[in-house]
């Protein structure tokens, strides 16, 4: 009787293709800021990428269709008084998105589907509760509106966008510098990586520690971690001899990498967390825990040695980890599995020019027809470039077993929903027939006032401009494009018309 040597697996023959040149978007000046952010954000509707700028932060939004040569005038969106630090879309409204930065705050733009003549340059709310630079924002996965933001200030704060109001601040549980936070998949629980060594599960609205690791990797260097299948927890980091590596890791058992370099967590589908850090030797390592024995990992394996920091996407539907390291020219891929080793190694793909950042699309804005299961947008010194993962079939019919249903855009919960303690699953749809992005409402913000629930003083007017749906700027927004469109037609005009009598000349001058 044979046995069977090779793990028998869909994805094993995953491998990547980046686009034609035509499909790059070309011309970008790529923000040279020092910072382990990514740099890029993507959803089925736009590619956003932080960009270098004079006097102040600035990203640029781009439509996914919009490829080729960026104009140099392209407008962008301004309004940070330093650099922008990480971009984050909303999951719920692909035209909003936030923007953190060195000024201390937090801005939420509404982003037309237009291409607008003008830089962006009013948000439709700042967030103000840091003192220092802000690194890391990122949204609620299932609750509409909640906004996480983390500074410099070891501070993490949740906000409610839709009233411009802070929910809660979790001001006394890093003792050191975040590297990076982690949603679980229904919101209810945080994993976060800091400088002081440790990693952290965090119950937000219960403002408590759920569970504690010190040094998951032996190297001093940023780790990263997220949960996946089962509740365990998958990091990557780095050994005492700088070697990369990555493990797995059951809660109640959780000891990641040794290494002083940041350390990176994410949550995977089932509660698990992948981190990814480095040995005392400086070798990046990952790792995966379980949140419910933290003591031994499930899985630690190195990598390399290396200094870049990897920084972990997660596909929840496939369970694949993708694995990008900063200055490196390769994605390596990952399965994570219920069988030993539990992270099992996919493929490599490797190209020639080195990373600057990553953008990851959700599952909604693939190519199914294709067998397409993962799209990054690498970030090069001056483009970006779309890299397609596909699974090769012979068939041209969906594919059911690579396309299970994903988190669709509509929230489960409302913001004061969740902070009252309700969590809900991701509300999924099916990709059979494509995705078609919906319209999306405009994100208003109401500010909540105590005036607000008392009578008025005297009769209320009927011609009141309070009773407008419409608010002040963004009426003013539109009359500035009504008034920039009308300058281009008559400046069109005055083209036409003075190539016409060049005409005339030319015709009069013949006869």
């Amino acid at each position: 009787m044979s046995r069977r040597v090779v793990r028998q697996s869909k994805f094993r023959h995953v491998f990547g293709q980046p686009v034609k040149a035509d499909q790059m978007y070309e011309d970008i000046r790529v923000s040279k800021v020092t910072c382990d952010s990514s740099f890029c954000a993507v959803n089925p509707k736009f590619v956003a990428i932080i960009v270098e700028s004079g006097g102040g932060g600035a990203f640029i939004v781009l439509p996914l269709a919009k490829t080729g040569r960026v104009d140099k005038n392209h407008p962008l969106v301004t309004g940070h008084t330093a650099p922008v630090l990480d971009i984050d879309w909303c999951p719920h409204n692909d035209n909003v998105i936030a923007s953190a930065s060195e000024d201390t705050t937090v801005m939420v733009w509404q982003i037309p589907d237009y291409v607008p003549v003008r830089n962006i340059t009013e948000p439709v709310v700042t967030l103000e509760g840091h003192s220092k630079r802000v690194s890391i924002i990122s949204w609620h996965p299932t609750a509409r509106n909640v906004l996480l933001s983390a500074g410099c200030d070891n501070l993490v704060i949740l906000w409610n966008v839709g009233t411009g109001e802070m929910l809660l601040a979790l001001d006394d549980m890093h003792t050191d510098l975040i590297y990076n936070v982690g949603w679980n998949r229904n919101g209810s629980l945080l994993v976060t990586t800091c400088k002081d060594k440790k990693v952290r599960v965090i119950d937000p609205r219960k403002q408590q520690i759920v569970a504690e690791k010190t040094r998951p990797h032996d190297g001093t260097r940023p780790i990263r971690a997220i949960f996946v299948a089962d509740g365990k927890i998958f990091t990557t980091g780095f050994s005492r001899m700088s070697e990369r590596q990555l493990g797995l890791w059951d809660l109640e058992r959780f000891a990641p990498h040794e290494g002083l370099r940041p350390v990176r967590a994410i949550f995977t589908r089932e509660g698990h967390i992948f981190t990814t850090g480095f040995t005392r030797m400086s070798q990046r390592e990952l790792g995966l825990w379980d949140p419910n024995n933290f003591e031994e990992p499930i899985a630690l394996q190195e990598m390399d040695t290396s200094n870049g920091v990897l920084l972990p996407f997660y596909d929840a539907d496939s369970s694949i980890v993708y694995l990008c390291g900063k200055g490196d020219s390769s994605i390596r891929y990952f399965e994570i599995t219920d069988e030993a080793p539990y992270v099992h190694y996919l493929n490599t793909y490797s190209s020639k020019e080195p990373q600057r950042g990553m953008g990851f699309m959700p599952k909604r804005g693939l190519d199914v027809s294709k067998c397409e299961i993962a799209r990054f947008f690498k970030l090069h010194e001056r483009k970006c470039e779309p890299i397609v993962m596909t699974v090769p079939r012979k068939s041209d019919l969906f594919q059911d077993d690579l396309y299970p249903d994903t988190p669709g855009p509509e929230p489960a919960l409302e913001a004061d929903e969740w902070l009252s303690g309700k969590d809900a699953e991701p509300i999924l749809i099916s990709l059979r027939d494509g995705y078609v992005p919906i319209k999306n409402r405009e994100l208003k913000v109401v500010k909540k006032n105590i005036l607000d629930s008392k009578p008025p003083p005297g009769p209320r007017r009927s011609h009141s401009t309070c009773d407008s749906d419409f608010s002040q700027p963004a009426l003013e927004e539109v009359l500035e494009e009504i008034r920039a469109l009308k300058e281009t037609v008559q400046a069109q005009e005055k083209r036409i018309s003075d190539l016409e009598n060049k005409l005339c000349q030319f015709t009069n001058g013949t006869d």
